[in-house]
């Protein structure tokens, strides 16, 4: 049996692909291969794009999607695409949300042309869950109608990954698309897969030396606690409970903003990067290279595996 082909678009570091490709295990788990191949993978981030082709061997193009010449893209079964969300994130509040009158937030444009030229049989679209409410909530019919005109039967739901078996609270939307009727009504978005969540437990270091320069200093510990004596930033996590979710800037966290942090034995940490790829589910065969700063921002743009693994099965079912 041939294998179904698919191209990543805003790739980032992979984690699409992981889940696409499947084959890899995870805190105990096994994600069976998949029989798909990835022949052709895009993202803009020349540093994301190196860890990718560290664990990939399949083609890449650097740079701007809308430099990439849409007639020289192989053909594919599948095109996917977790298109930039800084201009629907609730968390971009300075400058405000513009969503769609952003020229990041008008990529998804790009994905329908492609898809209005390649014709693949299904696509799949992901954003972060403030793209319901961006532009007083216009945004989001718009772009579901865009890709309704470009040939498609469209569903969206929204995921949590904790659901999932990922150590990570992260909720965000996906949207489907079947060129096909039939495999559109077959298709439903997977279910909550367990009850009792992953935690930060299973994937931190149970040791990692109070020297490194991944904790915090006794000055920025003393500053946070004078200024927010409630807490309620530098919000140190639970550790037997899932993660807050990680994100692009944990490379600048600090203990006067809202990113997840650690607190061990009344020391405050940051995450090492191996650490933010478990809580994302990758598994640790998935190789990082680079400076921690560009594998921070990779891995937390980057879409959990284990929950791209699991809508892949659904939609290998409705194909």
């Amino acid at each position: 049996m041939s294998k179904i082909k698919a191209v990543s678009l805003f790739c980032g570091c992979g984690g699409t692909d992981v889940g696409l490709m499947g084959g890899f295990d995870f805190l105990g788990n096994q994600y069976k291969e998949n029989n798909i191949e990835i022949v052709l993978a895009n993202d803009i981030e020349p540093s994301a794009i190196k860890i990718l082709e560290e664990n990939f061997g399949c083609e890449t193009f650097t740079g701007d999607i809308r430099s990439l010449d849409y007639e020289k893209i192989p053909e594919h079964d599948i095109l996917t695409g977790g298109f930039p969300c800084q201009s629907f994130s609730i968390v971009a509040q300075n400058p405000p949300r513009l969503g769609i009158k952003d020229s990041k937030g008008e990529l998804f444009f790009e994905m329908c042309k492609i898809l209005r030229k390649k014709k693949p049989l299904v696509f799949v679209a992901e954003n972060v869950k403030g793209i319901l409410s961006a532009n007083n909530k216009k945004a989001f019919p718009l772009i579901i109608e865009e890709f309704e005109k470009s040939g498609y039967y469209v569903k969206w739901d929204i995921l949590n990954s904790a659901n999932f078996g990922v150590p990570q609270k992260r909720e965000r939307v996906f949207i489907v698309g079947f060129k096909n009727k039939e495999s559109f009504d077959k298709f439903n978005f997977p279910k909550t897969k367990t009850e009792n969540p992953a935690t930060l437990s299973e994937v931190i270091f149970k040791e990692v030396d109070i020297e490194s320069k991944y904790y915090f200093s006794e000055k920025a510990v003393l500053g946070m606690k004078k200024s927010n004596k409630l807490m309620n930033k530098g919000r140190a996590q639970n550790i037997e409970k899932p993660c807050n979710t990680v994100g692009a800037h944990l490379a600048k966290v600090s203990l006067n903003s809202t990113d997840p942090v650690l607190c061990i034995d009344g020391n405050y940490r940051r995450f090492t990067p191996r650490e933010v790829a478990r809580i994302q589910s990758f598994p640790d065969s998935f190789k990082l290279i680079g400076s921690d700063s560009s594998q921070y921002k990779a891995l937390g743009n980057a879409i959990p595996p284990v929950v791209f693994w699991h809508l892949t099965q659904e939609i290998i079912k409705a194909l």
